[in-house]
């Protein structure tokens, strides 16, 4: 019954850069920073007044229309890695490639720290590519824009068996592909 858990929650944490609930062991060092671009959201978007869905925190940048609308939703651009976590590969996760935008950076930073959000806002979706890894963790996700990207997946740590987050910022250019290792 709970293996169906892991995957559930991680379709619904890669829609729109969602992460849900991450774990990470004391004294961990390692740990992939994000990097904070543009300028805090305006007052008027800020949602402190919203509550949160059970057990999650609630986004304090609300969806920027804009900031969307001035993004192209697919190109010529490619990312292809592989997904490891305690020098395993990690088999049938999901992987999610997403925008860096003011309201993902929010949602990166928050799983980052081992917090969970409230969904993200379904218009996010159409700017989110996913896959899943094959048995070797390997992925491919083409048809990408231009821009700046995290790539995110999450799996089952083999030696805690805790489920662990990993997240890395790409510059990805114009029909450019890039490769990467998502590991911990």
């Amino acid at each position: 019954m709970t293996r169906w858990i892991l995957p559930a929650l991680l379709g619904l944490s890669l829609a729109g850069c969602q992460i849900i609930e991450p774990r990470y062991p004391a004294g961990e060092r390692q740990r992939v920073e994000v990097i904070e671009r543009g300028m805090e959201a305006p007052r008027e978007t800020q949602r402190a007044d919203r509550p949160a869905t059970t057990g999650r925190v609630a986004r304090q940048v609300a969806f920027p229309a804009e900031e969307y609308a001035a993004l192209e939703k697919s190109g010529s651009g490619a990312i292809r890695g592989r997904l490891l976590l305690g020098g395993r590969p990690v088999a049938n996760a999901g992987v999610s490639v997403a925008p860096v935008t003011t309201y993902s950076a929010e949602a990166a930073e928050q799983a980052l720290a081992g917090r969970a959000v409230e969904p993200a806002d379904p218009r996010a979706r159409a700017y989110t590519h996913t896959t899943r890894t094959d048995g070797n963790g390997d992925f491919r996700l083409e048809g990408l824009p231009a821009g700046e990207f995290y790539v995110s997946g999450s799996g089952q740590d083999p030696s805690t068996g805790k489920t662990r987050v990993v997240i890395h910022q790409v510059s990805l250019g114009n029909g450019q592909s890039r490769s990467i290792e998502l590991s911990r």
